[in-house]
């Protein structure tokens, strides 16, 4: 490493630690302040609540890196600018791609912090902090519906294997912080999406192997007698569709199903809070489903491209090494740096949104906001270049 690239990166880095610590402050000032109106409820104490805000820190490392990599870099292109270091450096054969190729390889180290913190630490302090949040309330997880958390699965002859014979649709109504499951009620269809099964259980627990053990079982069985003898015909009326009613009860009852509590606890998640991996896994699951995907497959892009915009957001803050202290103050750079950042954040935030109602492959929806950053950081070096 030479002796600019080092002064570069040992420059850049001190800023960027800098402003990254700044943010991750008011981020955990700001969770703290969320948090402090449950705290004395349901035996949720301050302890508890600082404890929620310090495991979520990763993840919000994960998030401001980008802004935080702009503006440390914008802060110390204006530093050199208004000492006249960067003026020096060009007068001595340093060349705007030079320049840019050291901002670059400054860049790989925020690159793979970033992709560390989003793939290994962050979605798993994320669900450290989501169950300790739910376990320090007495509270449980639930989805956004009332009645309960919904996903579905494949119903097949020998349990994970064998010939499809028709479809599962599994509902929750709580998933406790343990993965056990409260009020289960499975709706098993057959091919012909008719209604075969409807079991009801009080509660349930995973015991491994993909197997579920249900307790306190009531099933019922849709029966046609003509169905199963083969008799029906596309022209049944309603007579002959009507099927008897047989009710089991168990005790406990084993159920083998591809939903697992790494699922249930997928289903319920932020994809944002999600690794490439755990993205990748219940997309696949989905599309098996035949259910729609577009809003994981737009999140697993993300995680891919996000941490790579980096580069590009460093390479926009390269010509404000260019303007002189005419130009603006340092102040005032950081101020644009800031502005910048949130833009990005906005047209990013704005492109997984529209992105899920567009036709467009979800690959060019995550990447679009690089590209266009991209193009306003090349147009910005060719005008600093030629002024």
């Amino acid at each position: 490493m030479s002796v600019l690239q080092r002064y570069f990166t040992v420059s850049i880095t001190k800023a960027v630690v800098m402003v990254l610590l700044a943010f991750l402050g008011l981020t955990a000032f700001m969770d703290l302040t969320n948090e402090l109106s449950s705290v004395g409820r349901n035996g949720y104490s301050l302890k508890d609540a600082l404890l929620y805000v310090l495991v979520m820190i990763p993840q919000h490392v994960y998030e401001v890196m980008p802004v935080a990599a702009l503006i440390g870099t914008i802060y110390t292109m204006a530093q050199f600018a208004s000492s006249s270091e960067f003026t020096i450096m060009r007068a001595a054969g340093m060349s705007t791609r030079m320049a840019g190729w050291m901002l670059f390889k400054t860049g790989i180290l925020f690159v793979v912090l970033t992709f560390i913190f989003g793939e290994l630490i962050a979605p798993r302090t994320a669900l450290m902090a989501e169950r300790l949040h739910l376990t320090g309330r007495g509270t449980t997880v639930s989805s956004e519906f009332r009645s309960g958390l919904w996903t579905k699965d494949i119903v097949k002859s020998e349990g994970l294997t064998g010939t499809v014979q028709g479809s599962r649709f599994f509902n929750v109504r709580q998933v406790r912080p343990d993965s056990s499951l409260v009020d289960v009620k499975l709706y098993e269809f057959d091919n012909s999406y008719r209604l075969r099964t409807l079991t009801v259980a009080k509660s349930g627990t995973y015991q491994g192997n993909n197997v579920w053990r249900l307790q306190d079982v009531t099933e019922n069985h849709f029966t046609n007698p003509a169905l199963l003898k083969g008799e029906a015909t596309a022209q049944n009326n309603f007579a002959q569709e009507t099927s008897a009613i047989e009710t089991r009860k168990h005790a406990t009852k084993d159920l083998v199903s591809e939903i697992t509590p790494k699922i249930l606890s997928v289903a319920a998640s932020d994809p944002e809070r999600m690794s490439a991996n755990e993205l990748a896994v219940y997309t696949r699951h989905l599309q098996e489903n035949r259910q729609q995907t577009e809003r994981f497959k737009i999140a697993f892009w993300k995680k891919l491209i996000d941490p790579l915009a980096i580069f590009v957001l460093m390479a926009l803050a390269l010509p404000f090494g260019y303007l002189h202290t005419r130009s603006g103050g340092v102040s005032l750079k950081i101020f644009i740096g800031i502005m910048i950042g949130v833009s990005f954040l906005l047209v990013n935030t704005l492109f997984s949104h529209v992105g899920a109602l567009s036709t467009l492959p979800a690959y060019v929806i995550a990447v679009m906001p690089s590209l266009i950053f991209l193009a306003l950081a090349v147009g910005a070096l060719y005008w600093v270049e030629r002024h």
